[in-house]
């Protein structure tokens, strides 16, 4: 059975009244593994909904999320500000596999509308706060003798990077695999490169990963330290 119909099969099995529902996922595509799972939204018209579950239908692994069309928003448009949505791809690129009432076309064209908008402008505080917090890890790496510790910075060095790319190009950010996928368009090279430096640097060679990050950082705007200042927040009498 194809795994639309495998996906519209739980919803109706375990939602018979939903209006809407979406199969989205690495699953549609040919990243899809032998361990890819199946990522439904289910749009219901008022509770159960919201919530998630992880469940086990037919064989395959299923990530359920499941909302109403406010609680959808409600969770989107926070995501949107972090530039990192997944429930908004999902319905963007996904296949809408369930539309009882017109709901899921209207929900899909919304989604592609957000998802093609782009994120929001990269404010210039988030980007000096991306950029300092890399130089910061950079300074850690060039000393860093511990291997415990530098297998922590040393990840996040390269996660920060990729990210820092992201921000530069004003495109969305990604968590996990989803973020070297989400470079593919504008650093097609970066995740390799990252990849083979920071095999390096976890050996106790780092000069090749300071050399890709900074290369980054200085894309940014260069690295930011001395003269970094943020104030936190004031309590009112």
């Amino acid at each position: 059975m194809d795994v639309r119909e495998i996906a519209r099969a739980l919803v109706l099995e375990r939602h018979p009244d939903a209006r809407a529902a979406f199969l989205g996922g690495s699953v549609l595509t040919d990243r899809r593994t032998a361990r890819s799972d199946l990522d439904v939204v289910v749009l219901l018209g008022g509770p159960p909904a919201p919530y998630r579950e992880s469940l086990r239908y037919r064989g395959w692994p299923v990530e359920l999320f499941v909302h109403t069309a406010d609680t959808w928003h409600d969770f989107v448009t926070p995501e949107i500000a972090q530039r990192n949505s997944a429930l908004l791809w999902m319905c963007a690129d996904g296949a809408l596999v369930l539309d009882a009432d017109g709901t899921g076309a209207r929900l899909a064209e919304t989604a592609k509308r957000l998802a093609n908008a782009g994120p929001p402008p990269v404010t210039e505080t988030a980007l000096e706060d991306a950029r300092y917090a890399l130089t910061d890890l950079l300074d850690d790496v060039a000393v860093c003798g511990d291997a415990g510790e530098r297998l922590f910075v040393v990840t996040d060095i390269a996660r920060r990077t990729a990210e820092l790319a992201l921000l530069t190009h004003g495109t969305w950010l990604g968590g996990g695999k989803w973020l070297a996928r989400r470079l593919e368009p504008v650093a097609p090279a970066l995740a390799a490169r990252l990849d083979e430096a920071a095999r390096a640097a976890l050996t106790g060679a780092p000069e090749s990963l300071v050399a890709v990050a900074t290369e980054v950082l200085d894309a940014a705007g260069g690295p930011v330290w001395e003269g970094y200042r943020r104030s936190g927040p004031r309590r009112t009498a």
